[in-house]
């Protein structure tokens, strides 16, 4: 399973009202995580790694994601995390 990671424009922002999106945050830490709906984030701070099926990928401040309805992964917060989310 597969998720998306790219970069936003300043002007794709704003189209999708990324900044009235709630902000979560995180401490330094590892969890599992499923995902029961897709989200859609924008990362404001930090590093993560992302661990799924034998694959491990690197999420860092910038980044928008995409995460798939059933994914289950392992977060490895490797800098404190921001981030503005929203559930699709």
């Amino acid at each position: 399973m597969q998720f998306l990671i790219k970069r936003l424009s300043e002007e794709e922002i704003k189209n999708l009202n990324i900044r009235q999106w709630p902000i979560w945050e995180k401490e330094i830490s590892k969890f599992e995580w499923y995902y029961s709906e897709p989200e859609e984030c924008y990362f404001l701070d930090g590093k993560v790694s992302i661990h799924y099926d034998g694959n491990v990928v690197d999420i860092q401040k910038g980044d928008f994601v995409i995460f798939p309805k059933g994914l289950k992964c392992i977060w490895e917060i490797k800098e404190p995390v921001r981030k503005h989310y929203n559930f699709k």
